[in-house]
């Protein structure tokens, strides 16, 4: 499975983006997704997963309630949906594909996300 993320950019405080990650190859159905960030200079941390047929989602404390990780089996994408940026949200965003929650084996190239206050 091959990841490519998109929808990044510059936005102020308060708005919101659209990540979308676009998968090729088998499978992408039985997959478990997920989106992590890494900020400059901290380590790359976990930001939301989903099941494979979008039932079940979960996600970190500092983004529940603002931000939704959705999927379209059809079209083989994961989105992740980002309302209320906080500058602190700023990163590069990566999307991961893995069969279980135990590991990612799959990760797409990343796309930068920055918020200014």
């Amino acid at each position: 499975v091959q990841l490519q993320a998109s929808g990044g950019g510059l936005v102020q405080a308060g708005g919101s983006l659209r990540l979308s990650c676009a998968a090729s190859g088998r499978g992408f159905s039985r997959y478990v997704m997920a989106w992590f960030r890494q900020a400059p200079g901290k380590e790359r941390e976990f930001v939301a997963r989903i099941n494979w047929s979008g039932g079940s989602t979960y996600y970190a404390d500092s983004v529940k309630g603002r931000f939704a990780i959705s999927r379209d089996n059809a079209k083989n994408t994961v989105y992740l949906q980002m309302n209320s940026l906080k500058p602190e949200d700023t990163g590069v965003y990566y999307c991961a594909a893995g069969i279980n929650t135990s590991g990612y084996n799959y990760w797409g190239q990343g796309t930068q996300v920055t918020v200014s206050s």
